[in-house]
């Protein structure tokens, strides 16, 4: 077998799991009226059907106090328990075990959703929620506690194999264990010992709940990575004491706060398997089973961490996800048609972070599983003779799908290579990751062996002569060009010409970027030109340089590496004219707020990232004139990779 150590089976307390892949907690916002719902059941289950062997779900409420989100299911009502049987009964008939993940977030919640004061050990407010919190008296101490025992109970009652606690990033464990958020003089705070008290006391309260023949284990925040808070060794003593109890029976990590979410849910930049360190740092102080979770997409790494005994259980999520038969596949040697996780971040934390359900840019059936997917694809009818014009993400997902369906398909590329632009995207500093969206569907068409015409530009006469049955258009977009006067200049260029290197020799040394972008085509942009050793200053309309990227936890990296490398920000300004002199560009503007106006000066060149506009004329030459005509992705209407990929799915199925 080609990961001996990834398909061992483990034992976690009382249960055994067929094999070392979890997919950990997370939050999907599929819950409804605080309960599972069959959308959240079919979420699952598809993931224990694609050979999973442990689900961990995601933070289930303890308490009323604890309102963090508006989908959160709420374990501590009785009338949970009929919906989690209906669960864990549907994920058995996969073989797989499941555990749930109780919560209270504490400080970390919203008063604005429970419509009661907030808990937590101090009046400290989170930095993200900036909620003033009621310090916890004795009594709601005790409460807090009882409950934790209540929704466990209900967890084993429900058919649930392991109930997990949740202690870190977002607890209210976590929040008592940490002096920055701990100030309390009682026997809850102060000494090291006190503020692990509450912890210490949880676990004993839910271990004599349910007794001592379920598994109990803790989701430990590993380091706290700010000054001030919890650190590796100090979470290494925590794992000790709690080990030392006798009443835990594992240990799954998270690091980070809200102080620094971004490296909860690592994105692209940072690097994959992030956490593997910390595992092997709780490994030498534990002899339970250790989960490491955070950016493995990949089985060879997981196993290699395995093999190297710096964990015993390997969380895959977004590579879940992306994949939910990443295990299946993995295990049958198929590593090639595993659709790899790029940690985009855009369409699951993206999603969930602004109260959406959770999704995917890869995989459009993410929170549809009972009806959508391609293990849901019904053979067509009728086979046809498709034609696919255009490479990039959009069309390559109409023709693998209308090429599983029976149709034959024919797909058709104007550049050399496939992956439209995507590959462009690819080229932004860090940005490298983002390739590998056009390699998983590369290997897909290959797998179905659907031709390609690369280097061919279709025309209307090539679609009359080739008289197919249908034609889906994905033809993309091009960039906008830059609408204020002056901005068709000889020293005005956009994002495409920096990134494929068509504007180098003209760039020089000092470059303005104007960003009307506010998501990666600038910021990503700015990053390559300062790697080329160029001068970059960003002027945006926008409160701020990369206003589209906080929700994908990306801001603050961006943010942090453009100021490392020297690249200055300029926001709150409108563009609204350049100027070419003899010495130069001038931008001409205003600010959106003051309306003062300004002018920048000094600049070799200007680089514009001002969108896209759809190149539908094929579309338009081609409608009313063949059988079938569909135009998909940016060609509709520019957008992100996810509506290109959801649009080319559809069309396969449609066709």
């Amino acid at each position: 077998m080609q990961f001996p150590h990834l398909f061992s089976p483990l034992r976690i307390g009382r249960v055994t799991v067929a094999n070392r892949i979890s997919f950990s907690a997370h939050l999907t916002n599929l819950a409804e009226n605080g309960l599972p719902t069959e959308r959240l059941t079919n979420y699952l289950v598809a993931r224990a059907r694609g050979g999973a062997g442990l689900i961990i779900t995601e933070e289930q409420s303890v308490h009323p106090t604890d309102k963090a989100y508006e989908h959160l299911i709420e374990a501590f009502k009785p009338a949970v328990i009929p919906a989690y049987k209906q669960l864990t009964r549907a994920v058995h008939a996969y073989d797989t075990r499941i555990f749930a993940q109780l919560n209270h977030n504490g400080q970390q919640c919203s008063g604005s959703l429970s419509r009661l004061p907030v808990w937590a050990p101090s009046p400290v407010p989170d930095v993200l929620y900036r909620e003033t919190p009621k310090a916890m008296e004795i009594e709601d101490i005790q409460e807090v506690i009882a409950y934790f025992a209540r929704s466990a109970l209900h967890v084993r009652e429900g058919g649930f194999d392991g109930v997990e606690l949740q202690f870190g990033h977002s607890s209210l464990a976590r929040q008592f264990m940490s002096p920055l958020t701990n100030f309390r003089s009682d026997e809850y705070g102060g000494s090291f010992d006190n503020r692990l008290r509450f912890a210490l006391e949880v676990v004993a309260a839910v271990r004599a709940a349910v007794g001592d023949d379920f598994t109990v284990g803790v989701r430990l925040c590993a380091d706290e990575l700010i000054p001030g808070g919890l650190t590796l060794e100090d979470a290494k003593e925590i794992a000790k004491r709690l080990q030392a109890t006798g009443q835990v029976d594992f240990f799954n990590l998270t690091l980070a706060t809200f102080y620094n979410l971004y490296m909860v849910g690592g994105p692209m930049h940072v690097p994959l398997g992030y956490t593997v360190p910390l595992a092997a740092g709780i490994k030498e102080v534990a002899t339970l089973p250790v989960f490491a979770t955070g950016r493995i997409n990949d089985p060879v790494l997981a196993e290699r961490v395995l093999a190297q005994g710096q964990a015993d259980m390997i969380g895959v999520v977004r590579g879940q996800i992306a994949d939910p038969d990443f295990a299946r596949k993995a295990r049958e040697g198929r590593t090639d048609e595993i659709r790899y996780c790029i940690a985009c971040n855009q369409n699951c934390y993206g999603r969930v972070g602004l109260n959406k359900t959770i999704g995917c840019v890869q995989n459009p059936a993410v929170g549809a599983e009972a009806t959508e997917g391609e293990g849901r694809l019904k053979p067509t009818l009728r086979k046809k003779r498709v034609m696919v014009v255009g490479g990039g993400p959009a069309g390559m997902w109409a023709a693998k799908i209308a090429t599983m369906r029976g149709h034959g398909v024919v797909l058709y590329e104007e550049k050399e290579e496939l992956g439209g632009q995507v590959l462009l995207a690819a080229k932004g500093a860090g940005r490298e990751e983002f390739g590998v969206i056009a390699r998983n569907e590369r290997n897909q068409l290959a797998r179905l062996r659907v031709p390609v015409r690369l280097g061919t530009q279709v025309t209307p006469e090539l679609v009359a002569e080739e008289r197919p049955d249908a034609v889906i258009v994905a033809t993309g977009s091009r960039p906008k060009a830059c609408p204020v006067a002056g901005g068709d200049g000889p020293q005005v260029f956009n994002v495409w010409q920096v990134l494929s290197r068509e504007a180098a020799d003209g760039l020089g040394e000092r470059v303005l970027l104007i960003d009307y972008d506010g998501h990666h085509q600038a910021t990503a942009t700015a990053e390559f030109l300062a790697e080329l050793g160029k001068r970059v200053h960003i002027v945006t309309s926008s409160l701020f340089v990369g206003a589209e990227l906080g929700p994908s936890q990306d801001l603050y990296l961006a943010r942090q590496r453009l100021l490392t490398k020297g690249v200055t920000f300029t926001a709150d300004f409108a563009v609204m004219e350049i100027k070419h002199t003899e010495s130069g560009p001038e931008v001409h503007g205003f600010n959106v707020y003051s309306n003062q106006w300004d002018v920048f000066t000094g600049y070799d060149s200007i680089v514009t990232a001002m969108g896209n506009d759809a190149d539908d004329a094929l579309y338009f030459a081609l409608k009313g004139k063949v059988p079938e005509l569909y135009r998909v992705g940016d060609c509709v209407a520019p957008r992100k990779v996810d509506m290109a990929v959801y649009e080319g799915y559809q069309a396969g199925k449609r066709v």
